[in-house]
């Protein structure tokens, strides 16, 4: 069984995606259609669909998305929980949850993330407000995705440890620099980061940091830093499909998993990084 822990799915002729301004090769519409015909050959059976705007509407139709997914005769690769958008700075992010959950597939809702590594401060995280919203995110029993990268990863290092009771997931591995093949200081990070249980991590996106033309031997050392830091018990898989498509198919993302962590990890380990952990994480049914 593998579900797959991060993907996206677009359309810019809905909605602005501003950020696809400079990547012609993404500017199209990435559908459950196309998810299916990449993901469901590869063996993928449940996936986690990740927001990419900061727009509610987007998450409501994700979440309808969702429900359809899992309509009898549907041929669609289910979906098995949404991470949505909330404005974390909002006045009341406990009502805007609510309301959210009262939507078609509400209670596929499984997490929640900002687009934080967008942020210009570095310290976003810890602002008093944002602190505020997150609680509500633990108290709602939500996880909460962290989309940072290195230079955030302090302030997210404070964050974590004062809200011990929220669920935080690590996206792509706070987007390691492996392109230029450097592991410190974000090694000892990861290590900081590993000391509070209440943190689990995605082995994903690490093919677009590499950029083309990787080689697989450039990911192993990133790769034994989260084994070692992590653990099998609190790391998972992610295709961060469409996004890979700039660096990779599918079919070439997963194989690299594989070869990544299978030489680590007994079978029931393996079992828990390709589905176990994300059911966990994010309380899938």
């Amino acid at each position: 069984m593998i579900i797959d822990g991060h993907h996206h799915l677009w359309d810019p002729a809905a909605r602005r995606h501003a950020w696809l301004d400079g990547l012609p090769a993404l500017r199209r519409r990435f559908g459950p259609d196309d998810y299916r015909e990449a993901a469901a050959p590869a063996g993928v059976t449940a996936s986690v669909l990740v927001q990419v705007l900061a727009d509610a509407g987007e998450t409501e139709e994700f979440l309808a998305l969702a429900a359809a997914s899992h309509a009898p005769g549907s041929d669609q690769v289910p979906v098995a929980g949404v991470v949505g958008w909330v404005d974390l700075r909002g006045p009341d992010v406990a009502a805007e949850i609510a309301r959210i959950r009262q939507q078609a597939g509400g209670d596929c809702l499984s997490g929640v993330r900002h687009l934080v590594q967008d942020e210009p401060d570095p310290e976003w995280l810890d602002r008093p407000e944002v602190r505020r919203g997150l609680r509500a995110v633990g108290a709602a029993d939500l996880a909460c995705d962290l989309l940072i990268r290195p230079p955030q990863l302090p302030a997210a290092l404070r964050v974590t440890a004062e809200l011990d009771q929220l669920r935080f997931v690590l996206d792509h591995a706070a987007k390691p620099p492996i392109a230029d093949g450097v592991l410190e200081p974000w090694a000892a990070m990861m290590g900081e980061l590993a000391a509070r249980p209440n943190v689990v991590c995605k082995l994903s996106g690490l093919v677009t940091e590499a950029g083309t033309g990787w080689r697989p031997e450039q990911f192993a050392p990133y790769a034994e830093v989260l084994l070692a830091t992590f653990g099998p018990g609190r790391l998972m898989f992610g295709s961060d499909w469409p996004v890979c498509l700039l660096a990779g198919d599918y079919e070439s993302v997963l194989t690299l998993a594989r070869e990544l962590v299978s030489p680590h990890l007994t079978p029931g380990e393996l079992e828990a990084f390709f589905a176990g952990n994300a059911r966990s994480a994010y309380q899938l049914p």
